[in-house]
C-alpha cells in the first residue's frame, strides 16, 4: 500500500517520506479499513515535529483520525462489518505506530463507528479526536440540558464541536472567540451568545448574560491562560473541563476560592478517558451528525503524497476546522 512515514522527528518536508509499505492484515477483533480520508490534528503535527519527546517507535505513520470503508475482518469479528462506511480515532495513538496517513489501516472494531450516508469521508475524518474530546469535556460533569455552558475558543476544532453538541443537548451556549470571523463561526455553530475575548471583559459579559448567576459548566481551551476569567464566570457547584493549557503549563490555582465554590475541575485527555465515556461519545456523535443539523468543517484537502503540506497548514495556525489527507 502507499503510505507516509517518518523515522526521525523534524520539519514536515524534511522527515515525512512517501512510498510503499506492507498492507496490514486484521488480527483478532480487528477490521481492515481502506482509508478515504485521514484527519490531521495538532497532536499529530506535534509528535512528528518532536514536541512530544523522543519517538516511541523506530518508524511512525502519522495521523490518528480518519474515515473509510471496511474491506476485511479478522477472527472474532462479524462479517456484517465488511462494506460499512466508518469513521475512527486512535490510529497512531495509544500504543500504535501506524496511523491513517496510508491507504489501509487495521484497527480494533471498538474504535470504529458507522458513518451515516449523508456525511462525506472528509467530514467523517474531522470527528475523532476533536469531536470526541469536545464530547468528553462537555458531559464529564453530567447532563447539560437546561444549563448554561461557556465554551472558550468556540471557533476552534474542539470548541466548535463543543458549541454544537451543547446546543444539541439542550444547553444555553456562550462562546468566546478572537475575531469577527471567528465570532461568526461560533454563531454558525448555534452559540446563543458570543464574546470577543480580546476586546471584552469575558467575566463581566458572562455575568451580565446570566443575570449575575454565572455558568454551570466551562469547556476550556486554555486552562492556564483563562483561569482567572473562568473562575469569575462559574457559579456555585459549577464545573470546568479543560483540554489544553498553552497559556500556562503550571498555573496557580486559588484553592480556597475553588473550595468555597465547590467547583469540579478536570483535565481531558482522550486516549486515557474512561472506555464507557468514549463509547458514549461515539454513539452520541453519530446520532448528532445523523440529524443533518451540523457543521463539519474541512479546512483543507491534500493528496496523500502531499501530507507534508497538510501538516504545514495545521502548523500555520490559519486553518478553520480539520485538515484532511486523501489517499
Amino acid at each position: 500500500m502507499r503510505a507516509i512515514w517518518y523515522d526521525r522527528t523534524g520539519p514536515a518536508r524534511e522527515v515525512l517520506q512517501f512510498g510503499e509499505l506492507p498492507t496490514p492484515t486484521p488480527g483478532h477483533g480487528q477490521a481492515l479499513v481502506r482509508i478515504r480520508a485521514s484527519g490531521v490534528n495538532p497532536s499529530d503535527v506535534g509528535m512528528r515535529g518532536g514536541g512530544a519527546g523522543p519517538m516511541a517507535y523506530p518508524r511512525i505513520t502519522p495521523n490518528s483520525d480518519g474515515a473509510g470503508i471496511v474491506e476485511a475482518v479478522g477472527p472474532g469479528v462479524a462479517p456484517v462489518w465488511v462494506g460499512k462506511r466508518v469513521w475512527f480515532y486512535n490510529g497512531q495513538r495509544n500504543g500504535r505506530a501506524f496511523g491513517s496517513a496510508a491507504e489501509y489501516i487495521e484497527l480494533d472494531t471498538d474504535l470504529l463507528t458507522e458513518l451515516p450516508d449523508g456525511v462525506s469521508f472528509a467530514e467523517g475524518a474531522t470527528l475523532g479526536i476533536p469531536c470526541m474530546t469536545a464530547h468528553r469535556a462537555l458531559f464529564l460533569a453530567g447532563p447539560v440540558q437546561g444549563r448554561t455552558v461557556l465554551v472558550t475558543g468556540g471557533a476552534g476544532a474542539v470548541g466548535h464541536y463543543a458549541v454544537q453538541l451543547a446546543k444539541w443537548a439542550g444547553a444555553t451556549v456562550i462562546a468566546t472567540a478572537s475575531s469577527p470571523d471567528k465570532l461568526e463561526r461560533a454563531r454558525a455553530g448555534s452559540a446563543d451568545h458570543v464574546i470577543d475575548y480580546r476586546r471584552d471583559d469575558v467575566a463581566a459579559r458572562v455575568r451580565d448574560l446570566t443575570e449575575g448567576a454565572g455558568v454551570h459548566h466551562v469547556v476550556d481551551v486554555d486552562f492556564g491562560g483563562n483561569l482567572p476569567a473562568s473562575l469569575a464566570c462559574l457559579r456555585m457547584n459549577g464545573s470546568l473541563a479543560y483540554y489544553a493549557s498553552k497559556g500556562g503549563q503550571a498555573p496557580v490555582v486559588p484553592a480556597g476560592e475553588v473550595m468555597r465554590l465547590n467547583l469540579l475541575i478536570q483535565g481531558v485527555y482522550l486516549p486515557v478517558s474512561p472506555h464507557a465515556a468514549r463509547k458514549r461519545a461515539q454513539e452520541d456523535i453519530t446520532r448528532w451528525i445523523s440529524t443533518g443539523d451540523r457543521v463539519l468543517s474541512v479546512a483543507g484537502r491534500s493528496p496523500l503524497q502531499d501530507c507534508a503540506g497538510a501538516h504545514e497548514l495545521v502548523e500555520s495556525g490559519t486553518k478553520v476546522g480539520t485538515v484532511v489527507v486523501e489517499p
